[in-house]
């Protein structure tokens, strides 16, 4: 996710040439044996572009000041395979490389959610997903799901327990929305794709390995999971000494039907003890320019709640909101530095214009951070995201608009992206700042 200027562009779409022609073999096998195999696959390209801004000083972790350009590419294939009843075993690997504006410093909203998946300006081959899932059924009653990335196409019960084991994205289970969760095809800030005050558990690229167990209904599902944390603060290798570094994550989902149209409300809660540092105790050792890491041992705790809310108010349009806090006296460890957030708003198909593959959303985020992480911050310390060598406070404020036109049925997007950032950072002192987005997404 930190990472330095893009490296060797030929290398890149070298890469997604070659990912490309596996795509193509992948999607003839799927057609033949999908009910026992799926093939599928995705790339994401971003560029963005940012002009230069006013700042009245920069620090380490600063936004940079200037005008810049920066460009992410994701591409990942997504295998599955029925093994017995209810079994089922995926494997995904995926290939990222490229840059975030700065490096993805300086920004608590960052505003490209694929520069979570981003470990290096090269491009590397990775793992990202590999994991069994094993359905139970509680009722006769069935329902066919059909196929698509992680799922394969067949009858499932309509009440189930599930365990999920192996190495995930954990996002992928918790915090879902219809209108705002995919950064690939939705909107794009990462305090936008998922709720910011949620520390939750991830390496580098986002991945972590947990066993997730489901209760899911056709109104109700319960999900609980127990993560590994990673070694470092946004670190790529995990902590492995489970009964000392963990993070568990549990969920409630209510859907409804409101003047006949679908929506749900959703209550997550988390808690995470690992090897952090705590922002008060780093104060008192070093009042001038204190660092978290002298303070990180064992025992140290962060958690928190979120709600997340969607409802249609049409058959092509919805609406979204989320709202999050964690206690903010520990160190931000895996996603972002966001201690409480507000986020809210509406997207529409282009079924109104005759162009339903078309998709248009606008939405707002507002974040804050505790006191201790404020005053750390403001006494020149630096965590993985932000330090600006001083902080004069503010909440960190951010719109997004986007429009995404569908090139080719179901398979290739092409969308357009602005986003308005006010005080970068929770910095008062610095910016307004304007990004605009390029992003091209193809799926099979």
């Amino acid at each position: 996710m930190l990472n330095k200027k893009i490296g060797n562009k030929r290398t890149m779409m070298v890469s997604v040439v070659f990912l490309t022609a596996i795509m193509a073999k992948a999607q003839q096998a799927e057609s033949s044996l999908k009910e026992k195999m799926s093939f599928h696959s995705q790339t994401t390209i971003i560029t963005q572009y940012k002009p230069s801004f006013h700042a009245k000083y920069t620090g380490p972790n600063s936004l940079l000041t200037q005008t810049e350009t920066q460009t992410s590419i994701t591409s990942t294939l997504f295998f599955g395979a029925k093994l017995w009843k209810g079994g089922s075993l995926y494997i995904n690997p995926e290939i990222s490389g490229g840059s975030g504006l700065s490096s993805a410093f300086g920004v608590a909203d960052a505003t490209n959610g694929e520069t979570f998946r981003v470990g290096s300006t090269e491009p590397k081959v990775y793992l990202a997903r590999l994991f069994y899932r094993q359905i139970f059924g509680i009722t006769k009653e069935i329902m066919y799901q059909s196929t698509d990335f992680n799922q394969l196409a067949g009858e499932v019960p309509t009440h189930y327990i599930d365990v999920t084991i192996g190495k995930i994205g954990i996002a992928d289970f918790f915090d879902d929305n219809s209108y705002s969760h995919d950064p690939r095809t939705q909107f794009m800030s990462w305090g936008l794709m998922a709720n910011g005050a949620w520390d939750y558990p991830a390496n580098t690229r986002g991945y972590t390995p947990s066993i997730v167990v489901e209760y899911v209904t056709p109104k109700h599902e319960l999900r609980y999971a127990v993560s590994l944390m990673p070694l470092e603060a946004n670190g790529n290798n995990m902590d492995w000494k489970i009964n000392r570094s963990n993070s568990h994550s549990l969920e409630y989902t209510r859907r409804h039907s409101l003047i006949g149209r679908p929506g749900a409300i959703r209550v997550l809660s988390y808690f995470t003890s690992t090897h952090m540092g705590n922002y008060n105790q780093s104060i008192v050792l070093s009042p001038s320019m204190p660092d978290i890491t002298s303070t990180r041992k064992y025992g140290h705790v962060k958690y928190g709640f979120g709600i997340n809310a969607e409802q249609a108010f049409t058959t092509n349009a919805g609406i979204f909101l989320r709202a999050g806090w964690n206690d903010g006296n520990n160190e931000t460890w895996a996603f972002t530095e966001i201690d409480r957030t507000l986020s809210c708003g509406i997207s529409s198909s282009g079924s109104q214009w005759k162009r339903p593959g078309d998709n248009v959303g606008i939405a707002y985020v507002i974040s804050g951070i505790s006191g201790p992480h404020s005053n750390y911050l403001k006494a020149g310390g630096k965590g993985f995201m932000l330090g600006d060598g001083y902080l004069s406070y503010g909440h960190e404020q951010l719109a997004e608009l986007y429009y995404s036109a569908e090139l080719r049925k179901g398979s290739l997007y092409l969308s357009g992206t602005y986003q308005f950032l006010i005080n970068p950072g929770y910095n008062k002192d610095r910016g307004p700042v304007h990004v605009f987005s390029i992003r091209l997404h193809a799926r099979i």
